[in-house]
């Protein structure tokens, strides 16, 4: 059982309230968690693990609970338990076979992919059966194979269970319910992903046509007040007794009377009355929020370079570690090249794009490189470029930002975003610079469904030289023309 009463909640760092009385009530069975980027996906299984505290309100959860993190940075405090195979009536050795865990993998914990190192992550939560599991995008860095070894692995969970994921496909198998966050509200609706997100879209139509009419009827009546203001301005004018002459008192007599029991009285209380109305209606519109849409079209601006060949590296073999290596292929990269890599975790995708940087001769603001995780240190560093930029070259950042999908604003008032915030802003400093060449390693990690389809469409017309790792297939083949496959 997991529950939030009245929980309310905001970083430090930000101005604005993240949540504010945020209820809800989970009982046995997969809750997904779905919203953009920065919504406060992760400080919701955070604030459930009990590492972040709520300003107000409550979180109870029942028994135990586990926290799978989103980040890889560091090995399982249980990791040598999970190796160790004497322990009485443990599940130890079913679940590195289902999640198929090398027993050398303890040792090497520094050369590991962050697949390999996620396998551990999720072996190590499972096999102290909470009642409680918190999951934090746990096919992110995951080819298809192991994806599907992970999603086996939680089935076998019986608890209340916790998941944050843009993968519709472990979303549709695992979850019985769905939680849209939009605007600090939470919206659960029955059902795996794909029935949930059918209802949600008509929930949000019906929610976008109510502030439509809404905001036209706050144009009418604020149009309509605009003319009862400017009709009862003339009326009172007409009978302004400074336009009339000073011995004149019959006629004064008169508009003395008529100001009580002509339409210019009239006129004046149905302005003051529309004005009201006004009010009225703004007030209704402020309280019906729905989620912004971003426009899908937008212009990366990149250069082609003018060199012959940007890149060659020989073939040579890599260590990983002990009775562990791999061959790295011979490989030239054109200026007009677009290169799809794939491959199983573990084979040398990521260390072949490392070679690669480390023999290119380019100036290095030519080059965008977008790695699997960025680290808290180079994260912060990302921050404090941003902050720190010229107002012409922020505004371009902001931009950039802007298009995929996130708010710029927030990210100049916090000090460590969402990973797919970091990502985004990562990319689109680099934009500013006219990139020669962009390496990406699986870019659409830690993105959401939105912003995965905005850099897709924006990838698809940059004039520079690419070169992406993706287990997304299609991401693949929609914006490659050379493909490397690394054999696991």
């Amino acid at each position: 059982m997991l529950q939030f009463i009245d929980v309310s909640f905001s970083y430090d760092s930000s101005p604005d309230i993240l949540f504010d009385s945020l209820n809800f009530h989970f009982s046995t069975g997969w809750t997904g968690i779905v919203a953009a980027n920065g919504a406060g996906k992760t400080t919701i299984l955070q604030l459930a693990a009990g590492i972040l505290q709520p300003h107000s309100g409550f979180v109870k959860a029942g028994g135990t609970v586990g926290y799978i993190p989103q980040r890889t940075d560091f090995a399982p405090t249980a990791m040598p338990e999970l190796f160790n195979l004497d322990v009485a009536g443990s599940n130890l050795f079913q679940l590195r076979g289902i999640l198929a865990i090398d027993s050398d993998w303890q040792f090497r914990w520094d050369t590991l992919s962050h697949g390999e190192r996620k396998r551990i992550q999720v072996a190590c939560a499972l096999m102290s059966s909470p009642d409680v599991l918190l999951v934090d995008e746990p096919t992110n860095h995951l080819d298809v194979e192991t994806a599907a070894l992970v999603k086996q692995a939680l089935q076998r969970f019986v608890g209340t269970g916790l998941l944050v994921s843009h993968d519709r496909s472990l979303l549709d198998d695992l979850c019985c319910r769905i939680m849209f966050l939009h605007s600090g509200n939470a919206l659960v609706i029955p059902g795996n992903y794909t029935a949930a997100a059918a209802q949600e879209k008509i929930s949000a139509d019906t929610l976008r046509d109510q502030r439509q009419r809404i905001k036209n009827k706050v144009r009418s009546l604020e149009a309509e007040s605009k003319r009862r203001r400017q009709e009862a301005q003339r009326s009172e004018g007409r009978v302004s007794k400074k336009r009339l002459h000073k011995n004149d008192s019959d006629g004064r007599a008169k508009i003395n009377l008529a100001k009580l029991t002509s339409k210019d009285a009239v006129a004046g209380n149905l302005a003051a009355s529309f004005g009201a109305r006004v009010e009225r209606a703004q007030h209704e519109l402020a309280g019906v929020k729905v989620e912004k849409k971003y426009d899908l079209a937008f212009n990366l601006v990149g250069e082609k370079c003018q060199k012959d060949l940007l890149v060659r590296v020989k073939a040579c073999q890599f260590e990983l570690g002990p009775q562990r290596c791999i061959n790295l292929p011979e490989f030239a990269l054109y200026p007009d090249d677009r290169v799809g890599i794939t491959g199983a975790n573990g084979s040398g995708k990521s260390t072949f794009l490392r070679h690669i940087i480390s023999s290119l001769d380019i100036p290095q603001d030519r080059l965008i490189y977008l790695p699997q995780e960025i680290s808290v240190l180079e994260g912060a560093a990302i921050i404090r470029e941003f902050q720190n930029l010229p107002a012409r070259t922020l505004g371009e950042v902001c931009s950039y930002v802007s298009c995929l999908g996130s708010d710029p604003e927030g990210l100049l008032n916090t000090t460590m975003p969402s990973p797919g915030e970091l990502r985004k802003l990562h990319f689109a400093i680099g934009l500013t610079r006219r990139p020669w060449l962009v390496i990406m390693d699986e870019p659409t990690n830690h993105l959401d469904l939105q912003a995965t389809e905005l850099l897709e469409n924006a990838l698809a017309q940059i004039e520079s030289a690419l070169i992406l790792v993706s287990h997304d297939l299609q991401f693949i083949e929609r914006l490659t023309t050379r493909r490397l496959h690394f054999p696991a």
